[in-house]
């Protein structure tokens, strides 16, 4: 910016958005300081840099800007988890597969956790089962299995996404 700029010719554009071509610094600093405004380099990379006369104050207040627009547009997909037993009663898992429906049209990724605890290790085939049954029941949304059904721990885990 301004006097910092090291390179002996620059590839000038305007306060107005015309193109000067190649320019000498000094004589495109001297431009600069006639409008009040700021030289700044836009592309250093380039064979003269690219400058341009602008507030710098205002740019980087608008580049700050456009930013933070950005930021907020973004969504972030989290891993949401569902936790439950084999020994779940029905009503309770509609509750479960409701609310799985709802995290995915969310856009979020879920992981469905069947906890086995002691003597409950010997019954892990209906674990399994259970999470197969989940997956029959949410085959006709927009549901995809991501990973199917596996052991981690004492816990058989599945993971479901939105389906694209």
């Amino acid at each position: 910016m301004n006097e910092k700029i090291r390179s002996k010719e620059v590839r000038l554009i305007d306060n107005t958005g015309e193109n000067r071509g190649v320019v000498p610094t000094s004589e495109a600093l001297a431009m600069a300081q006639d409008v009040n405004l700021d030289l700044i380099i836009i592309s250093p990379n380039q064979e003269p840099p690219v400058a341009k006369i602008l507030d710098y104050g205002k740019y980087r207040y608008e580049n700050e800007k456009r930013l933070k627009e950005a930021k907020k547009k973004q969504h972030t997909v989290e891993i949401k988890e569902v936790k439950v037993r084999y020994k779940i009663d029905t009503h309770d898992y509609q509750v479960r597969v409701k609310n799985i429906q709802k995290f995915i049209s969310q856009g979020n990724k879920v992981k469905v956790v069947v906890m086995l605890r002691g003597r409950e290790m010997q019954h892990a085939k209906l674990a399994f089962d259970l999470l197969g049954r989940f997956m029959e029941d949410l085959e006709g949304t927009n549901v995809a299995v991501e990973k199917k059904p596996q052991f981690e721990g004492r816990n058989v885990v599945l993971f479901l996404a939105p389906f694209n």
